[in-house]
């Protein structure tokens, strides 16, 4: 399968709190990287416990807002809502053989890191989309 649709359906799956689903994307030593939050995802069974059911899954849909690919390289820009907080991922997939082997992922969300003062004159609020 073609590195594009592997991420595309990982996202389904993960949506879908799916871990069976997701097993047979990510390679079993994947290494996926929060560098936001300084975390390091090392495994296929610790990155599906990290994205299987949380007891919330109904109330966060995945929505996936662009995806792009490059050879062995995806993409991605994806929304979560949960909790009264809109999530929001870049995240940049390495794929190889149809599994996710290696990422890392900005996750944060809109609004939430307050802009400096000094830039006030140069810039405009981002409207949400």
């Amino acid at each position: 399968m073609e590195p594009l649709r592997v991420v595309a359906r990982l996202w389904e799956r993960i949506g879908a709190r799916d871990g069976e689903g997701m097993a047979v994307l990510i390679a079993e030593d994947a290494v996926i990287e929060w560098p936001v939050s300084a975390e390091r995802i090392v495994g296929r069974a610790n990155f599906i416990a990290v994205n299987s059911d949380d007891g919330d899954a109904d109330e966060k849909p995945v929505r996936v807002l662009r995806i792009l690919a490059d050879g062995d390289h995806v993409l991605t820009e994806v929304e979560v809502p949960q909790d009264h907080v809109l999530h929001r991922a870049v995240s940049l997939w390495t794929v190889h053989d149809g599994e996710v082997v290696e990422a890392r992922e900005y996750w944060t969300g809109p609004g939430q890191d307050p802009a400096p003062r000094w830039l006030a004159g140069f810039v405009k609020p981002l409207a949400a989309d």
